[in-house]
């Protein structure tokens, strides 16, 4: 029987051909000849117990002029679909926890599997989910506190704060020593102490690029890839105009993914991207992360086909 995959994402229209992630695991679910069926976040809904979405078919191609076709919408309740991929980007915002609540009840009234588990997405948030592995991490605060955010910066001289819910690189600052604009920065990140923010140890490595480890499974891609900042910026992030280069794993790298690897398996989170610096873990992300296309590109891999593979044999495990 055909296996039946919804993905709910951003409007496709507005994707980067050239760099999308979910457009790869698209390709890769249509090669193995499974249908595909097109959400937006807008299309799911619960209505006398049961969730609902519209659905389109969709069928992928690798012309860049013309990458989609989307079929007539229709509604089927959600449960029909054998997986759905949640593909949202962010930002992580109440919308965002109920489509989660809404997957979660999909999932229960049927068999369909959720990449990643909803649960998963509400519970870990991409930043403080690294702390759960300090012996990975460099030292960090998570606070709204002026006091201790002062104090941090009075401690390790040189610290990037960030918000909590940010993505590519958004209100990312560095502040060093000298502490310029310190407060200003304290009080924007924190909505003036109403808002929990991160803070963390410069790590000057991010010359060398902040480095992404895909994650299938809880097993690490063999490759990462090098987000090298541009001249006068600090962060890497391909979305602030870091350029990517593919590395192999270092020794170090390969160690941090087996240190996270088995935790990201327990709880369902089955495609994941580790944020490396140097020798430290700075991000878990599990939303929707992204560099499928760059590292496939560079050495010749097929990310979306190995996470297709996985799928398959869970599909296949949970109706042996």
């Amino acid at each position: 029987m055909t296996v039946k995959v919804g993905i709910v994402m951003d409007p496709i229209e507005s994707i980067s051909y050239k760099k999308d992630s979910s457009l790869a695991m698209l390709w890769a679910a249509q090669n193995k000849g499974w249908e595909l069926w097109y959400m937006e976040q807008k299309d799911l809904y619960l209505k006398d117990g049961k969730v609902l979405a519209k659905m389109a078919p969709l069928t992928v191609d690798m012309n860049p002029q013309k990458w989609f076709e989307r079929g007539e919408y229709r509604v089927e309740e959600l449960c029909t679909l054998d997986v759905v991929l949640m593909r949202k980007d962010p930002p992580f915002d109440n919308e965002f926890i109920y489509t989660t609540h809404l997957l979660e009840l999909a999932a229960a009234q049927g068999n369909t599997l959720m990449v990643n588990r909803p649960q998963a997405l509400r519970d870990y948030n991409e930043k403080i989910f690294a702390t759960h592995f300090p012996q990975c991490c460099p030292p960090v605060l998570v606070t709204r506190r002026d006091d201790l955010l002062r104090e941090f910066h009075a401690e390790y001289k040189d610290v990037i704060f960030k918000p909590l819910d940010g993505m590519g690189g958004t209100s990312v600052f560095r502040i060093q020593e000298e502490g310029v604009n310190l407060g200003v920065i304290i009080e924007t990140l924190t909505k003036f102490g109403t808002e929990t923010i991160m803070a963390q140890k410069y790590l000057p490595e991010i010359v060398d690029g902040d480095k992404r480890i895909l994650m299938i499974d809880g097993e690490p891609v063999p490759y990462g890839l090098s987000r090298i900042p541009t001249k006068g910026e600090t962060r890497g992030n391909l979305a602030a105009g870091g350029r990517g280069e593919g590395r192999p794993l270092t020794e170090r790298e390969q160690w941090i993914a087996a240190q996270v690897g088995p935790t990201l398996k327990a709880q369902g989170i089955l495609f994941a991207g580790l944020d490396v610096i140097g020798d430290y873990l700075t991000e878990v992300n599990v939303t929707s992360p992204t560099c499928i296309r760059e590292l496939d590109n560079q050495f010749g891999l097929d990310i979306g086909m190995q996470l297709m593979d996985v799928i398959e044999a869970k599909l296949n495990q949970s109706n042996a």
